[in-house]
């Protein structure tokens, strides 16, 4: 299954953030447009595949755009931004992100996320949220130090849950075993890491994949695609393969009764470092 790549210089690489995003970060930053994980696990049920402005007609997970000017475009975009953000937001928030994965594949080859980190250590922004799903994200860890002393870091890994296959579907980006160690790498180098546990699978021991997390991570975040998927009742979602694998192994899991059950049990095991939905992406953490 081929991936079509084009290379294009986009005008501003910073949008200010709407909805879901408003009260976590001023802005989103995304190095491409399009996300070759479209093909695997976490791509299944992603929302970004129902926005059309974005897939432009294409099938999620068949094209990618790399956008080449992106660290020039941080740049030039930077003081306006950070103005603007600082006097309506609060602060200078970037979320890095929300539609396409930083650490792709094809970033060995492009290393667009690493130039406009590079770009960030010169002008950094009060904020900086890195998303990721895979255990690449270690990549940049020299720069994520160095950024880690002029901005607030944290760096969201998502581990959807302990299991790597949910029946009928594709395989993870990456292991949960590799998300893990990977937390645990930057955990282990004094930086800020939340597992996001977005959107919540069917999870077959959750004390003890709550015990690991609590090891390796600052914080737990979880969300269901009910709510987490951009409508209130997760109807882009059952629209997908995703919810019927997780009813197979588990009927009550495409409810948000089952999230409210292994939040429960996270608090058990994490107290005071767990945070639901919106709220826990922003940081705001349950007591």
């Amino acid at each position: 299954m081929g991936v079509q790549i084009s290379q294009t210089a986009v005008r501003s690489i910073l949008t200010r953030t709407t909805g879901f995003l408003t009260t976590v970060s001023s802005h989103s930053l995304q190095p491409y447009r399009g996300c070759t994980f479209g093909n695997a696990l976490c791509g299944v049920g992603c929302y970004v595949q129902h926005n059309s402005f974005l897939t432009r007609g294409h099938r999620w997970g068949s094209f990618l755009e790399v956008r080449t000017n992106a660290a020039e475009s941080y740049r030039e975009r930077f003081e306006t931004e950070r103005s603007w953000a600082r006097a309506s937001r609060g602060r200078f928030g970037i979320f890095m992100s929300s539609s396409t994965d930083p650490f792709l594949p094809q970033e060995d080859r492009f290393r667009i996320t690493r130039q406009v980190l590079e770009t960030m250590r010169e002008l950094p922004p009060d904020l900086l949220i890195l998303q990721t799903h895979t255990h690449r994200v270690t990549v940049c860890t020299d720069l994520y130090r160095l950024l880690a002393d002029r901005c607030e870091l944290r760096i969201h890994i998502s581990v959807e849950s302990d299991r790597d296959r949910l029946p009928g579907l594709p395989p993870p980006a990456s292991s949960v075993a590799k998300r893990l160690a990977a937390a645990a790498e930057l955990h282990r180098v004094g930086l800020k890491v939340v597992v996001t546990v977005s959107p919540l699978f069917p999870i077959d021991q959750p004390r003890a994949f709550f015990k690991r997390i609590s090891e390796v991570a600052d914080a737990v975040v979880i969300d269901h695609f009910i709510q987490g998927d951009g409508t209130p009742d997760g109807r882009r979602t059952f629209d997908t393969a995703l919810p019927g694998a997780m009813s197979r192994v588990d009927n009550d899991s495409v409810s948000l009764n089952y999230r409210d059950r292994i939040v429960m049990v996270a608090r058990e095991v994490m107290p005071g470092r767990v945070g639901i939905h919106v709220d826990g992406f922003a940081g705001r953490l349950l007591p």
